[in-house]
């Protein structure tokens, strides 16, 4: 049975189509889902693509934290299925407090978009299970708040705690430690900056991304989990 993923759609999402394709190849079943929608029930996963939802007013992420949809992405994580943010989607879930750290402006100040190199740091989270650390990979990004920030003391404990998952080669924007994606502690909700749904194929320039996305659905179908309604 195909693996059932909820892609949420805020106004101003701008990825949610690629996201959506590049799930359908590797075989899941992915449906678009708008942002005021209050259940998720029947889904086994959900991701939260990149865009600039809306309008990435106050600070990216600050006013989608209250849409409808996200009181049932809370519910989803708690009971253990995978929840992916993807660039904007990464801020979503730091305003939303389901990741720990923030995204702000990128050092210099200037939008970047090129592929990056990065490595996985951790082996088991939503997007890299059976992937191992140190595996590296290139991947695009695109953003203008991709820096991910947080006090000393809580890169020490996501450092010593495993939720790193991956890691800039040549950091991009300026993030602490050169962190590129973190997850909770459970490593069933993960956020990263890079975009996988934008490395899938080699006419792509990478299909890096699909070994990320096809361990986000392989934990969805170990997963399968019915989120209260």
């Amino acid at each position: 049975m195909s693996a059932r993923v909820a892609v949420v759609v805020f106004p101003g999402t701008n990825c949610e189509h690629d996201t959506v394709e590049a799930l359908a190849e590797l075989g899941a079943d992915a449906e678009l889902v708008w942002h005021q929608r209050a259940t998720l029930v029947g889904y086994d996963a959900v991701v939260l693509p990149g865009g600039f939802a809306h309008g990435d007013y106050l600070r990216p992420g600050a006013i989608a934290r209250f849409s409808p949809v996200m009181e049932a992405v809370v519910r989803l994580a708690a009971d253990g299925a995978p929840v992916v943010g993807i660039c904007n989607g990464f801020q979503v879930l730091t305003e939303a407090g389901l990741l720990p750290g923030a995204l702000q402006r990128n050092a210099g100040r200037r939008f970047v978009c090129r592929p990056v190199a990065v490595e996985v740091v951790r082996s088991g989270s939503a997007l890299t299970r059976g992937v191992a650390p140190g595996t590296r990979l290139t991947l695009p990004v695109n953003h203008f708040s991709g820096n991910f920030t947080c006090e000393a003391h809580l890169e020490q404990e996501l450092e010593a705690s495993g939720q790193v998952v991956l890691r800039y080669l040549d950091n991009p924007n300026g993030s602490v430690g050169n962190i590129a994606a973190v997850s909770n502690g459970a490593g069933n909700v993960v956020g990263l900056m890079p975009h996988p749904e934008r490395a899938t194929s080699r006419l792509l320039g990478s299909s890096d991304g699909a070994i990320l996305l096809a361990s986000l659905l392989e934990t969805a179908g170990r997963a399968r989990v019915q989120t209260p309604a």
